[in-house]
């Protein structure tokens, strides 16, 4: 994605991936732009205080100049929470990684992912 298109990113879904290892969780926070075929991901967390405590750059409306940040306990609210393990995980990156199609997302989530 570049500068523009980061500009006019407004997430409207967001998700949280936990992928439960044999010792520790491990967590990931993704933000899907239906609208405009954005993503952006941010990962890294070992312990789901550390990202709720995150904060994350948010646009107030498409192409504006103002950016706000809210903390990830706000998103969390809202978002989906996915409890996986390496296989499934696996195939949540892949698929976010792939060109969109909500088609193939439903049947992600519907799999028993969530």
């Amino acid at each position: 994605m570049n500068r523009r298109q980061r500009n006019k990113f407004i997430p409207s879904t967001w998700i949280i991936a936990a992928k439960q290892s044999e010792a520790h969780a491990y967590y990931v926070l993704y933000a899907i732009d239906w609208k405009r075929g954005g993503r952006l991901s941010w990962e890294g967390w070992d312990q789901l205080e550390d990202l709720l405590k995150f904060h994350i750059p948010i646009k107030r409306k498409a192409g504006g100049r103002k950016t706000s940040s809210q903390t990830a306990a706000k998103i969390a609210k809202h978002a989906l929470f996915l409890h996986l393990n390496e296989a499934q995980f696996e195939e949540l990156e892949q698929l976010f990684y792939q060109p969109f199609s909500k088609k193939r997302w439903r049947a992600f989530l519907k799999g028993g992912n969530g």
